[in-house]
């Protein structure tokens, strides 16, 4: 026990830059206490006392603003950073070294009593507002943007972004958990931005006169420009 309680505060040291010291921790952390009491609450759960185990989760709900059902299963060193509005439902199942972010839920999507919650497997960094529902597998090692809705598996070593989620494969592994949050594709805008391209070559080659602006310019460093943009 003292060993586990050791390393979730090292885990929030270790991934929160703005963690001073231990009693800081102890203290000002809601995801650290939501954890501890779903622990709690989670052996009720087992043991058949699950009116008991409602009750706790329920209680540190209103304390933490984080909720997180007895039943659902959660590995070692798990990091929830801010904790405000995250939900994890009943069947959920979360491994090691994960870290979640303030607004993501952990949803079904299922009436039935069956397994309907997502499975998040080791490494895994669920960015702030993300949405993963479902008996889903997410992947070792992957990263979920901000606000995505992922509907679908992902491989290990995943980056997962938009609506619906669009699931990219990286080249290489990371070496430890990337908690890079800026550092997301932009899969949507780099298709578009193909497109656009693909057309100018071909007007070009028809010889069409180009001597008036195209409504839709290639972008600048990220920039949209275009004369049809009134809003």
């Amino acid at each position: 026990m003292l060993n586990t309680i050791r390393n979730d505060i090292y885990s929030v040291l270790e991934r929160d830059p703005a963690a001073r010291n231990t009693i800081e921790v102890l203290l000002c952390y809601p995801g650290l206490h939501a954890i501890w009491f779903h622990r709690f609450s989670h052996k009720l759960w087992r043991v058949g006392l699950k009116l008991s185990a409602r009750w706790v989760s329920q209680l540190v709900r209103t304390l933490t603003g984080i909720e997180i059902h007895p039943g659902a299963k959660i590995g070692r060193i798990f990091f929830i950073d801010h904790g405000m509005g995250v939900v994890i439902g009943e069947t959920a199942e979360i491994g090691n070294n994960v870290t979640i972010y303030h607004g993501v839920t952990l949803g079904g999507t299922s009436s039935q009593k069956v397994k309907r919650h997502p499975t998040i497997r080791d490494n895994v960094v669920v960015g702030a507002g993300a949405k993963v529902l479902g008996a889903i597998v997410i992947g070792e090692g992957s990263r979920i943007g901000a606000n995505a809705v992922v509907v679908k598996s992902a491989p290990p070593n995943s980056v997962i972004v938009g609506v619906p989620g669009q699931v990219l494969i990286r080249s290489h592994e990371q070496a430890s958990i990337d908690l890079e949050h800026n550092l997301l594709p932009d899969t949507i805008g780099e298709t578009v931005a193909a497109l656009v391209a693909h057309v100018e070559e071909l007007e070009k080659k028809v010889n069409v006169n180009l001597s008036r602006s195209p409504l839709l310019h290639m972008p600048d460093h990220g920039i949209w420009h275009g004369e049809d943009f009134a809003i």
